[in-house]
C-alpha cells in the first residue's frame, strides 16, 4: 500500500469483553492492510487481550487510559464481567470520564486519526470528533434484528417510541414492516432494567445508542446479509444513512489455545469421546443464574444422559467456590466419567472447534453465536439478560437452534423439558433438520471467503470517505 493511502484509525470500545474482542479483531484485519491502529481501553482490560502479533505490533498501538474513579466501584472494576448487572451504570459514569483524556489523545496524536470507530456507549464522542474534522464509524458489535428492534434514533432519543414499561418491549415494534415474533420475554426485559436501575449515570442505554447511531458518519455492523436481509434493509431504512455490514468477524482457533496448568485435560477428555455427541454449555462472560436455575440446570443435564461439559463462570463479588457449592448434593460424582464440570475461563473456541462437539447451550450472546455456528454447531437457546432475548427469537426463526420453553413471566423452567429438549437438539431425529440448518450455514460464519469479501468492501470504504474528504 502506498503510504499516503494509509489511514490513522482510533478504536474505542465499551468496557465489556465482549466487545474488545471483536474490535481487536477487526484492528488486526485493518492493520494487516497496512493501516496505522490506535487501540485505546484502561489497563487491566488491555492485559486481558490476546497479544498482539509480532509482524503487527509496530501498527497496533495499545493505549492505556485509566478509568477514573467514582463511588459504588473499586480500583480493579473496569468491566462488565467485574461486577453485577446492577452496578453496570456506575461503570459507565467512569466511562464518561475518559472523554477529556480521548480529547486530549486525539488533539496531541500524529499523524492524526483520519477515523474513529466507537461503541454504543460513548454517545459523547461524534461531537467531540466533528470539532476536530475526524470522521466517525458507529462499530456496532450486536445482531441487525436487535438494533432493527430498537428502532430509529430520534425515537431513542426523544422516547418518542412509547416503550414506558416491560411489557411493550414483548411486542414487535411498529416499525418491523414483515411478519415477526422478534420481541423480548417479560423475565428478560425485567433482568435489562435492573441494570438501569436509578440510572445513576443519567444517560439511558437507549440515549447511548440513539446518539451514536445519529452522530457518525457511517454505521458498521457485525453481520452479514445472507443471514440477516431483511433486518439489514430495516436497519437502513431506519437510519437513513450509510450502514455498512463488515461481516461475523470470526475468531480463529489459533487465537486460543489450551493451558496446560487449567485446561489441558480438556483436549484430553474430548479426544476420547464420539463425534458430535458432546453438549457444551456455557452462559458467557457477564450473565449469573440463580441458585434455583444452576441446581434445575444440573438436574436436567444429568437426567438427559448425554456427555456434556459445563463452564462456570465465577462472579468475583460473590466469591470462589459459589458455584459449585449451590449445584445438587452428589451431582459430580453422579455424572462422572459423563460430564464435566469447569469453573473458570476456557478457550471457547478451541472446544467448540473439537469434532467431539455437536451442540452448544448458550446465553446467546452475539459473539458465542458466531463461534458456534462457524463450526456448524446446533445451539440451545437460553437468554439471560442484555440482547440475548433477541437474538434467540432471531437464532429460533432461522432454524438453527431449539430454544428452551420458559414462564415467559418469571423466566422459571422445568427439569424434564430442558432434558427433553436437549436430547431433540443433540441425538433425535425431530431435530436432525435443524442441526443440518446449522451445519449448511456455517460457512456463513468461519474464516474465509464470506467474510472476507465484506472486509473489502468495509476497507473500501473507509479509504474512499478518506480520499473524498482530501480532494
Amino acid at each position: 500500500m502506498e503510504k499516503n493511502n494509509v489511514l490513522h484509525i482510533v478504536m474505542f470500545p465499551w468496557l465489556a469483553i465482549g466487545h474488545l474482542g471483536p474490535s481487536l479483531r477487526l484492528a488486526k484485519i485493518l492493520a494487516r492492510k497496512g493501516h496505522k491502529i490506535s487501540f485505546i481501553s484502561t489497563p487491566r482490560n488491555i492485559q486481558r487481550l490476546p497479544k498482539i502479533p509480532s509482524d503487527l505490533v509496530h501498527l497496533i498501538d495499545l493505549v492505556t487510559f485509566p478509568l477514573p474513579q467514582v463511588e459504588n466501584l473499586s480500583p480493579h472494576e473496569e468491566s462488565s464481567m467485574d461486577i453485577p448487572n446492577s452496578k453496570a451504570q456506575f461503570l459507565k459514569i467512569a466511562f464518561d470520564l475518559l472523554k477529556s483524556d480521548l480529547l486530549t489523545f486525539l488533539e496531541n496524536s500524529r499523524p492524526k486519526p483520519d477515523w474513529i470507530l466507537y461503541d454504543y456507549a460513548s454517545f459523547w464522542l461524534p461531537s467531540l470528533a466533528a470539532e476536530l474534522g475526524i470522521s466517525t464509524a458507529y462499530l456496532c458489535l450486536f445482531s441487525a434484528a436487535f438494533m432493527g428492534f430498537l428502532g430509529p434514533p430520534s425515537f431513542l432519543m426523544s422516547g418518542e417510541d412509547g416503550r414506558l414499561k416491560g411489557e411493550d418491549y414483548t411486542v414487535v415494534p411498529k416499525w418491523v414492516p414483515f411478519e415477526s415474533d422478534v420481541a423480548y420475554r417479560l423475565h428478560e426485559v425485567m433482568k435489562n432494567f435492573d441494570g438501569e436501575s436509578g440510572n445513576e449515570s443519567r444517560t439511558s442505554d437507549s440515549v447511548r445508542f440513539g446518539a451514536s447511531i445519529a452522530g457518525c458518519d457511517l454505521v458498521l455492523i457485525r453481520t452479514s446479509i445472507e443471514f440477516e436481509p431483511e433486518w439489514l434493509h430495516l436497519v437502513s431504512e431506519l437510519y437513513k444513512k450509510p450502514v455498512v455490514p463488515v461481516g461475523l468477524l470470526p475468531p480463529s482457533s489459533n487465537e486460543f489455545d489450551y493451558d496446560d496448568d487449567e485446561c489441558g485435560y480438556i483436549k484430553e477428555w474430548l479426544d476420547k469421546q464420539k463425534v458430535n455427541c458432546v453438549l457444551y454449555v456455557a452462559l458467557g462472560s457477564e450473565a449469573v443464574l440463580s441458585q434455583e436455575e444452576l441446581s434445575q440446570l444440573a438436574y436436567a443435564l444429568e437426567r438427559s444422559e448425554l456427555p456434556f461439559f459445563w463452564v462456570l463462570r465465577e462472579p468475583p463479588w460473590l466469591g470462589n467456590g459459589s458455584q459449585l457449592q449451590v449445584l445438587p448434593e452428589g451431582f459430580i460424582q453422579r455424572v462422572r466419567g459423563r460430564g464435566i464440570v469447569h469453573v473458570g475461563w476456557v478457550p471457547q473456541v478451541k472446544i467448540l472447534s473439537h469434532s467431539a462437539v455437536g451442540g452448544f447451550l448458550t446465553h446467546c450472546g452475539w459473539n458465542s453465536v458466531i463461534e458456534a455456528l462457524g463450526y456448524g454447531r446446533v445451539l440451545i437457546l437460553f437468554p439471560v439478560m442484555n440482547d440475548q432475548g433477541i437474538n434467540a427469537r432471531l437464532l429460533n426463526r432461522k432454524k438453527v437452534g431449539f430454544e428452551i420453553p420458559r414462564n415467559e413471566k418469571d423466566g422459571t423452567f422445568t427439569i424434564d423439558s430442558v432434558a427433553d429438549l436437549l436430547r431433540m437438539a443433540m441425538v433425535s431425529q425431530e431435530g436432525e433438520s435443524v442441526r443440518n440448518n446449522a451445519k449448511e450455514i456455517k460457512d456463513l460464519f468461519a474464516e474465509g471467503v464470506e467474510n472476507d469479501k465484506y472486509i473489502a468492501n468495509f476497507v473500501s470504504q473507509l479509504e474512499s470517505i478518506r480520499a473524498s474528504h482530501l480532494m
